[in-house]
């Protein structure tokens, strides 16, 4: 499932190639044809994450509400006015990197309709919601949820939710929940009514770069150490909205090798490294168990 940087990333996108912009909405699928009639033919007037909860809005009252669940993806196309990642989402057929290239060669000139806007070619059976704009378009596959909400039912699902540190919202309801629950410290991470974005990677590798037991009991971690795990997190996610990876070494466990080309061999501590030996006490001490019917990465030695 995508977590919380990459539906960040997908906002930033979704303001920079459609905000201020008159879109047209189709479902060719179907099953959204009553909303993307909502949507045809208003100006996007911002594009906003909470957590993993993607969130547009545009003119006429509406919020178009997406939620990729594991299989959801947006992939956009378009012309050289265009500048879109190529795909945001899981599974990733390219990967979150920038359409455009300096050394490539350029683009045939797209076809165009009547009206001048770029004509995307015939969508995939599969496109719940396909969004077009002057220069290019985004497809919508796979998502758990896709609906169209007035303002207020979209604030009730941004209150149902946990505090989203790529938001800069306050992290005191998040340290407020650790403080009153006996669950692991790695449940409460990934759980988003406690806090919004965190998914099984940042979990992992947060709770290693803070030396804690996933299984420790949350009540039982002290508060500075929680607002810590809260800080750490916001970073990484920030840097992963920026590079459209989750990288989390520190420099001096890849020694050379910047953030930008460190994934995959040299970006994550603990997460799909079981059997391997840890970069931070040299042992072969990860390994994989399963907390809350969902992998869990952890160092033996470094987590004790």
């Amino acid at each position: 499932m995508p977590e919380g940087h990459s539906v960040h990333r997908l906002a930033r996108q979704f303001t920079d190639v459609f905000g201020g912009r008159r879109i047209r909405a189709t479902s060719p699928q179907g099953r959204f044809a009553e909303g993307a009639a909502l949507l045809d033919g208003q100006v996007l007037e911002r594009a906003r994450a909470h957590g993993k909860h993607f969130f547009a809005d545009v003119s006429g009252g509406h919020v178009l509400h997406v939620h990729l669940g594991m299989y959801g993806a947006w992939t956009f196309g378009g012309d050289q006015d265009f500048a879109a990642a190529s795909s945001i989402g899981a599974p990733r057929r390219i990967g979150e990197r920038e359409v455009h290239d300096d050394d490539a060669a350029a683009p045939a000139e797209p076809d165009r309709d009547a009206d001048g806007w770029v004509e995307p070619p015939p969508p995939a059976p599969t496109v719940r919601l396909r969004v077009r704009a002057e220069h290019g378009w985004a497809d919508l596959i796979g998502a758990s949820r896709c609906r169209v909400l007035t303002p207020d039912e979209a604030g009730a699902v941004v209150g149902s939710l946990g505090p989203d540190p790529l938001n800069d919202d306050d992290p005191g309801p998040f340290l407020a929940a650790a403080a009153r629950t006996r669950r692991p410290i790695g449940v409460v991470l990934m759980d988003q009514s406690a806090v919004g974005g965190i998914g099984n990677i940042y979990r992992a590798e947060a709770l290693f770069r803070a030396g804690l037991d996933p299984w420790r009991p949350a009540r039982d971690v002290p508060e500075d150490v929680l607002a810590t795990l809260w800080e750490d997190n916001a970073a990484l996610m920030r840097e992963g909205v920026r590079l459209g990876r989750i990288i989390t070494t520190c420099p001096e466990h890849r020694p050379g090798v910047p953030a930008e080309e460190a994934w995959p061999e040299h970006a994550n501590y603990v997460y799909q490294r079981q059997g391997r030996p840890c970069l931070v006490c040299g042992r072969e001490a990860i390994v994989v168990e399963e907390m809350a019917a969902r992998k869990l990465y952890r160092c033996l030695t470094c987590q004790s």
